[in-house]
């Protein structure tokens, strides 16, 4: 049972679970969501401005609205989510707890917005959806984004997004607005990347965070879902395909606020293995201390690094087309032109040569047919 301090407001998790004192959030944020927060927390002036620029907000308006219409959680209201809230408060070492709200929606859903206090919302869709550890998963995730200080830019991204719809009939305002959603949604993606791994942390649990997105993504029926066939798929949907449906996963992504349900769960599951995630529970890890000190040049070179891995390693055709190009496999015109039209296949896959329709650059290019296309061996 967890026991609590009620003079200090300190708790203690429930379950024996590791806890990172004075964590900074750089320590599990994802290298391109990183490299953005520390450039603009870098800038002079930024949050002035920022905040200036975003005093149109209606903040109290959305505060008054979660009070008026929306259960408040407390020690006499939803008190199994208020523990875990100041458990994962505790864990990150958070000092003060922000409020939360649970509304009334079907839909699956969390949160983590405001401006000058970050509020975390969570429906009944979810509650009712998750079990303890899984939702402990869930909280964790949503003050990882407050930690991150991602509660400020989410509320930006929901006002534009807002807005865009209402001026949807003027072309260039609404082309700039729309400019600035994607540019938010694009970053706002990674973002939910690193809350995750904020919420393993939470959690301690990585079946736990595995089963919370499996549900999302298919509902109460865990009886019929298999982690392992999950993360199956997320495999299937990074290499499956040629550059058609490459092009086409982009095209389905960008008018999401979220990654996808698999490759959140593949990226979690990844990160679990490395050795930056065993550094932080052996107590190895950036200090919030430390933050102020923080390069903008070094954190936008990890980041590069973090780019420049993930598509040597991607199995993606675009991205493995985009690696081929980068170390000088060929001409970025053909290869896109034989793989749209279907004429780098099979035959591309010649004894001694790659399988994704690049060419050895060590061996002489066969004669072509005059009259026509080559015909491909096999």
């Amino acid at each position: 049972m967890t026991e609590r301090s009620h003079e200090n407001h300190e708790s203690v998790p429930s379950r024996q679970r590791r806890r990172f004192a004075g964590i900074s959030s750089r320590a599990y944020e994802h290298p391109a969501d990183r490299s953005a927060l520390v450039a603009l927390r870098k800038l002079s002036g930024f949050d002035t401005v920022f905040r200036t620029l975003s005093g149109l907000l209606p903040e109290r308006s959305l505060r008054l609205l979660f009070l008026s219409d929306s259960v408040r959680v407390s020690d006499a209201q939803f008190a199994h989510l208020n523990d875990m809230l100041r458990d994962a408060c505790y864990i990150l070492d958070l000092q003060k707890v922000p409020p939360m709200y649970v509304n009334q929606d079907p839909q699956p859903n969390a949160m983590c917005i405001g401006l000058d206090e970050p509020i975390i919302v969570v429906t009944t869709g979810l509650v009712e959806l998750l079990d303890e550890e899984e939702m402990r998963a869930v909280v964790g995730h949503e003050v990882g984004h407050a930690l991150s200080g991602h509660a400020v830019y989410r509320t930006i991204l929901l006002f534009l997004t807002s807005i865009a719809l209402k001026v949807a009939w003027i072309p260039l305002g609404n082309v700039a607005i729309m400019a600035i959603v994607t540019a938010l949604r694009e970053w706002f993606r990674k973002s939910e990347l690193s809350a995750d791994r904020a919420g393993l942390l939470v959690g301690q649990d990585l079946r736990a965070s595995m089963r919370g997105l499996m549900k999302i993504a298919g509902g109460n029926h865990l009886h019929e879902m298999n982690v392992d066939a999950f993360l199956a798929q997320a495999d299937e949907y990074e290499k499956g395909g040629d550059l058609r449906d490459s092009v086409l996963k982009i095209l389905n992504l960008l008018p999401r606020s979220h990654p996808f349900t698999t490759v959140r769960a593949a990226e979690l599951k990844k990160w679990s293995e490395t050795r930056d995630y065993q550094r932080i529970m052996d107590g190895h890890y950036p200090r919030r201390d430390e933050d102020k000190d923080t390069s903008v040049t070094d954190s936008f070179r990890e980041s590069a690094a973090h780019y420049a891995d993930s598509v040597r390693s991607s199995k993606d055709p675009l991205m493995k087309l985009v690696g081929d190009i980068a170390g000088g496999a060929g001409d970025l015109g053909g290869k896109l032109r034989d793989k749209f039209t279907g004429q780098g296949g099979a035959g591309s896959a010649r004894k001694g040569g790659a399988t994704d329709g690049s060419t050895d650059s060590a061996r002489p290019q066969e004669p072509r047919n005059p009259e026509g296309p080559r015909a491909e061996g096999s």
